[in-house]
């Protein structure tokens, strides 16, 4: 067998004109390459959020203003679709918006589902952002360093009911919460 020059293959490669099978070939293998990337890192984000942490929820269980904070602006449609199909379009809203930049000192009631890794930079939010006593509802991952009220679900439905400790903005103790029940 004789080996040939990469740069001769090179050359041959680029002056040579794509037949129709070839391009669709090409087609084909990007389209799979895209759709593998977003299988890995974006279709997570897609996954079945539980019920208790959507906004929707907390807008049935009394909860006024419902509102949800998310930068994706695929989930962001999907929430308003959602509300919208269960006709609470009017009632709940949902921002594109980073909820690091967000004040939170008016909200009594918090719902959360983040990674892992942030959420000790965001006990040090709510705990200099909430009122004493507010509620935070943590999906998938606990806090780290808070103990929680109350955990309710399993695996993937798993959440877990927090109290903000005493030290964080001034105001009285909350009296309406998130209310946290197993999953049937």
């Amino acid at each position: 067998m004789e080996q040939d020059d990469p740069a001769e293959a090179l050359t041959e490669l680029r002056e040579r004109r794509l037949g129709a099978l070839e391009l669709l070939q090409a087609a084909a293998g990007s389209g799979l390459a895209a759709y593998a990337v977003w299988a890995l890192l974006l279709q997570p984000g897609f996954r079945r959020v539980p019920l208790r942490l959507q906004v929707l929820a907390a807008h049935r269980c009394g909860l006024r203003p419902a509102v949800g904070y998310e930068l994706n602006p695929w989930l962001v449609a999907l929430a308003r679709l959602h509300a919208w199909r269960a006709g609470c379009a009017g009632s709940v809203c949902y921002r594109r918006k980073d909820l690091w930049k967000v004040s939170l000192r008016d909200c009594r009631n918090v719902s959360v589902f983040l990674a892992p890794s942030v959420l000790p930079l965001l006990e040090d939010k709510l705990r200099a952002e909430l009122p004493a006593g507010a509620r935070v509802v943590s999906g998938r991952f606990p806090l780290p360093t808070w103990q929680p009220v109350a955990v309710a679900g399993e695996g993937l439905d798993r959440v877990w009911a927090y109290d903000v400790p005493g030290g964080g903005q001034a105001g009285e103790a909350v009296s309406s919460r998130i209310p946290i029940q197993a999953a049937p």
